[in-house]
Order: C-alpha cells, then sequence, then structure tokens
C-alpha cells in the first residue's frame, strides 16, 4: 500500500453548515476553533475513487443524516456522502454527558475524580473515532486524529442553544 500523499489527501478548509449552527457558549465557540485549527494543520482524508485532493469540507446535518460535502480547491463538487445518524446519536448524548460530568467536577472535585473523568471522556471520543472512520471506511480513510476531531465538529452541530 503507497504511503498516503500529505498534499493530496488531506482537508484544506472545513466549515459547518451555518443551517444547522446555533450560536454558542465561549467554551464550545473554543472548541470548535480548536478542532478547525488541529484539523486543518494535519488530516488525512483520503477520498476512495475520487481524483485527489486536496478538498474543502462542509459538514452538516441534513433529515437527520450527517452530511460530508466534499468539494475541490476550486469549489466544485467532488462528492457528498450521508451518513445515518441513528447509531452516532448514543455515543453524542454519551459523550456531551460525561464531558458536562468533566466540566463540573473542575469546579468542585478533586484532581483524582476529575483525572478519571477525563480518561472517560477521552476513551468515548476515541471509540466514536473509531466508529466514524468504520462508517466511512469505503469512502475515505481517516487517521485517528483526523476522525477524533471531525466527532468532535459533529458533536458542535448537535450542540442547541
Amino acid at each position: 500500500m503507497a504511503e498516503p500523499d500529505a498534499a493530496t489527501q488531506r482537508i484544506i478548509d472545513v466549515r459547518l453548515d451555518e443551517r444547522s449552527v446555533v450560536r454558542r457558549n465561549q467554551t464550545i465557540e473554543h472548541e470548535r476553533a480548536v478542532a478547525i485549527f488541529d484539523l486543518l494543520e494535519e488530516n488525512l482524508f483520503d477520498l476512495r475513487g475520487h481524483p485527489p485532493g486536496p478538498y474543502k469540507l462542509m459538514l452538516g446535518i441534513e433529515e437527520s443524516r450527517l452530511v460530508f460535502d466534499v468539494r475541490d480547491e476550486n469549489d466544485g463538487e467532488v462528492d457528498r456522502i450521508q451518513l445515518p445518524l441513528v447509531g452516532m446519536r448514543g455515543t453524542i448524548r454519551d459523550y456531551f454527558t460525561i464531558c458536562d460530568s468533566y466540566y463540573g467536577a473542575i469546579k468542585n472535585q478533586s484532581l483524582a475524580q476529575i483525572e478519571t473523568l477525563d480518561m472517560a471522556r477521552r476513551g468515548l471520543h476515541n471509540e466514536a473515532a473509531e466508529m466514524l472512520r468504520e462508517r466511512l471506511v469505503e469512502r475515505v480513510g481517516l487517521d485517528l486524529d483526523t476522525a477524533r476531531r471531525l466527532f468532535t465538529l459533529i458533536c458542535v452541530l448537535h450542540i442547541r442553544g
């Protein structure tokens, strides 16, 4: 198997579909900005069966489906990948619950309790990233870090108000 081409198998721009995004608090906006920054700094996005990239990506939710609108550097349509959210909603809900517990613990819990929640949060984030990779495997090759950052952005799309 050939080594990934860092110049062509990558995302150079990522946006969230503003129709599914509401204004978030400062913490969530920071998480979104960091995920996008880190994703653009280093990622692997090997779009199978299409000319090489780099690619621009718009993430959104339409009719209970996660939508990856993939475009070329000139905004030409390349692919539109839709994934049912059915299998991911529970994981997203669990991730929100553990994040709430983690951020609550930071205010008044012991370091050991905070570390335990942080490990659980990271573990669930990794599980969700692997689930995303598995669901996309026939269409897109992703490394774990890219999948983690995409999962963070998918979670941002699910926050309402």
